[in-house]
């Protein structure tokens, strides 16, 4: 069996951070059925170019492969009681809507413990079910404005910045996944299912990690560095070479012994300005333009080696991809591929999580909407003339 084989998740969701958290049980095999609106075309993430095409795109196979579709209008009397259906049969009932949407879907465990006393019901919005803002939409880009990620990303006299990923949309994705098996764990054991509420504010706030605590215990108030310098270890950041960008870090003092080593400065291991962390701290612009004026000498690639054979932590700086055609990714087996119709073969990454024997697991391309109707009508015993029926009511949808 693969890990998550006995987990079946209804996935009312679409575009970023919750297909992103769903597909990582995907990927472990839990079954997640997708719930998208026929009347407004399914997940919006279809529609995401480039590389878009009719109702698919590469964003979307990118968040969904592995998993399942069923259209379904909710909205709708017939609609509503299939889904009831098969909330009784599943474990979870995930969703990525607004805050205050959950509550008007009749989605929270409340609506839905009759059908399941163990439904789990996982809820990631932008602000939460519950409080002032619930209502409010949210996007990764804003929550990096507003909870001060941008005032630490960028340089230290440039403008503010974002990460170049959507990192909260990801992070509060793994958040979710997490939430999820956190929730079966405790149903299971104890018989009875419960609402999850997350928000990715909150995502985003925990992310700040020891800038919040230095902030909020000392009144230390975090700021950004020029070329991506930690915030406290010297030197431990980006440097120019004779060709590329380099990254460099003495996280301990025996990796700052071994670089002067390597730039056959021994002397700067015995400056008393560079003893210490905290003297290295103190005198950082100065060891800097040491560094900077030696590092200029060599080629990226001959420094790297000799770095990486004397034990100092290093990384080239590299283009997408120039990362994605480094043999380790392969050697790691983290570009999985699925064939498909119009794209032909989709290479995408998988997810990261390494769960015993993963040889186990298979990888179905994204599915199409409403591809797996007849896989659920099955699953819950609908037989030709209950399944006509519900469609004449608008349980399907118009189409």
């Amino acid at each position: 069996m693969t890990p998550l084989e006995d987990l079946r998740v209804i996935a009312v969701e679409q575009f970023g951070a919750g297909p992103f958290g769903s597909v990582q049980l995907a990927d472990l095999g839990a079954e997640v059925i997708k719930i998208e609106d026929p009347r407004t075309g399914g997940d919006v993430g279809r529609y995401v170019g480039p590389h878009q095409e009719g109702e698919d795109s590469l964003f979307y196979q990118t968040f969904n492969r592995n998993k399942r579709s069923v259209s379904l209008d909710l909205n709708t009397s017939a609609g509503r009681a299939v889904f009831e259906e098969l909330v009784s049969v599943s474990d979870v009932v995930f969703s990525n809507l607004r805050g205050d949407v959950p509550a008007r879907l009749r989605i929270r465990y409340d609506d839905l413990a009759e059908f399941n006393e163990r439904i789990v019901c996982v809820s990631l919005s932008g602000y939460g079910m519950d409080g002032s803002r619930s209502k409010r939409p949210g996007y990764d880009y804003m929550f990096q404005g507003e909870t001060g990620w941008m005032s630490l990303t960028g340089e230290r006299d440039g403008p503010p910045a974002k990460s170049g990923l959507s990192l909260v949309d990801f992070s509060a994705g793994y958040v979710a996944a997490m939430t999820v098996l956190a929730g079966v764990h405790a149903a299971r054991r104890d018989g009875v299912g419960m609402d999850c509420d997350l928000s990715l504010y909150d995502v985003a706030v925990n992310l700040l990690t020891y800038p919040a605590t230095w902030y909020l215990t000392a009144g230390e108030i975090p700021k950004r560095f020029d070329r991506s310098s930690h915030p406290s270890l010297v030197p431990f950041q980006n440097f120019p070479t004779a060709t590329n960008w380099m990254v460099v870090g003495c996280a301990k003092d025996k990796f700052w012994e071994r670089l002067v080593a390597v730039i056959d400065r021994p002397a700067l291991a015995e400056d008393t300005r560079f003893a210490t962390f905290e003297t290295r701290r103190e005198h950082q612009e100065s060891l800097v333009e040491i560094l900077d004026e030696e590092f200029r000498k060599r080629p990226a690639e001959e420094w790297l080696a000799q770095l990486e054979e004397a034990g100092v932590p290093c990384a080239p700086i590299r283009t997408v991809p120039e990362a994605l055609d480094d043999p380790f990714i392969m050697e790691r087996g983290m570009v999985v591929e699925t064939a498909h119709p119009l794209w032909g073969s989709v290479k995408q990454v998988r997810t990261p999580a390494n769960v015993g024997d993963m040889s186990a697991l298979d990888y179905r391309r994204a599915p199409a909407r409403n591809e797996d109707s007849r896989y659920v009508f099955d699953l819950m015993g609908y037989d030709e003339a209950k399944i006509d029926r519900l469609a004449a009511e608008g349980a399907f949808g118009q189409e």
